[in-house]
């Protein structure tokens, strides 16, 4: 899967820019009427058709997720008893309760002992449409990931599986919740089935934005200026990795293509893999609401977003842009805001 993901990068990194020559990527026009229009670009809805898909209304894997094993996820969610000392569930680094748009909006987050650990904590939301969970790609699904914070003894800090069903089983309220969402089962209360819960309800965690209504027909979702935005977004190069249903989060990319990032330290899927080609390879981030989870990058060290884009162009494309195209993505991005601010409160 890892030589699969390097070569279609590759092709990927080639194709788009020969198809935007092809459809004339460059044709910019604005009426010269005081009156704002929207700017027409030759081939912009082939591009939108080929690279861009609206978000679906469900998440892969959920066709069987009932209402009561999303409840006990969503229980399990906010449950701070299953970390070392009791003071840490995944809202604390992934909050659904404020209007924080699935972050805690810090560098890196500190888990139960109150450590800080060495990479930013993405957002939940849409995570699930992602090809793969985490930085470095290690969880293919929402499933995996669930268990990878319980036992990180920087996070969680749960010394075992045992321990986290023991504490569990503690609680008649939570054993009741399992046997709902698992009645066949003679044992509810297991390691695999408290990930399979906290993954179901992860999946109801979708957040359509005005930019879904565009790519559907609504040429009014967008204003001019946010439509100049997108064209500047694929034009400058930005759809290579920034694509799809996710605006990211479909493929692994290393950081510095052209031009290397500050920090070297961090090798990134390479500690995974531990293969040579890996060091500094990550997932490309998907842009879903990413105007709301500053700060950026995998260490949280760009603290604006302006920053980001300016770095992302240079480090991944070679091209330096002007501060008015770092404001037109910036503009673009406003729109893959959630429609509607998602609160989730404990239950």
């Amino acid at each position: 899967m890892h030589n699969k993901h390097l070569t279609f990068q590759r092709k990927y990194r080639i194709g788009v820019p020969v198809l935007l020559v092809l459809i004339g990527c460059g044709t910019l026009c604005m009426s010269k009427t005081k009156a704002p229009v929207a700017w027409k670009y030759e081939g912009m809805d082939l591009i939108l058709r080929m690279y861009f898909k609206p978000l679906p209304n469900k998440m892969p894997g959920s066709e069987k997720d009932s209402k009561e094993l999303i409840a006990l996820g969503r229980k399990l969610y906010f449950e701070r008893g299953i970390s070392l000392n009791k003071s840490q569930a995944c809202n604390d680094c992934h909050h659904l309760d404020k209007p924080l748009a699935g972050v805690d909006r810090n560098p890196t987050s500190k888990g139960a002992i109150g450590v800080s650990g060495k990479r930013n904590s993405p957002t939940v939301l849409n995570a699930g449409f992602q090809a793969v969970q985490f930085w470095d790609g290690r969880s293919p699904d929402l499933v995996e990931q669930a268990k990878g914070p319980l036992l990180n003894p920087i996070e969680m800090g749960m010394r075992t599986k045992t321990e986290v069903v023991e504490r569990l089983n503690s609680r008649e309220d939570i054993r009741r919740g399992f046997k709902l969402a698992f009645p066949t089962l003679a044992e509810a209360v297991t390691f695999d089935n408290v990930a399979i819960a906290i993954a179901a309800f992860e999946r109801t965690l979708i957040t359509p934005s005005r930019f879904d209504r565009y790519l559907k027909g609504d040429r009014k979702a967008l204003s001019n200026v946010e439509v100049q935005g997108l064209h500047t977004f694929v034009h400058t190069g930005c759809i290579q990795c920034h694509n799809s249903y996710t605006v990211g989060g479909r493929t692994m990319q290393k950081l510095g293509v052209y031009n290397p990032y500050r920090n070297r330290k961090d090798l990134r899927r390479y500690e995974v893999t531990h293969q040579a080609d890996d060091k500094y390879v990550f997932k490309v981030p998907m842009l879903r609401n990413v105007t709301m989870t500053a700060p950026y990058f995998h260490d949280g060290k760009a603290a604006k977003l302006q920053e980001a884009i300016r770095l992302m162009a240079w480090m991944q494309l070679n091209k330096k842009l002007d501060p008015s195209e770092i404001k037109k993505i910036e503009n673009f991005l406003h729109t893959l805001e959630a429609e509607h601010t998602l609160i989730v409160e404990e239950s």
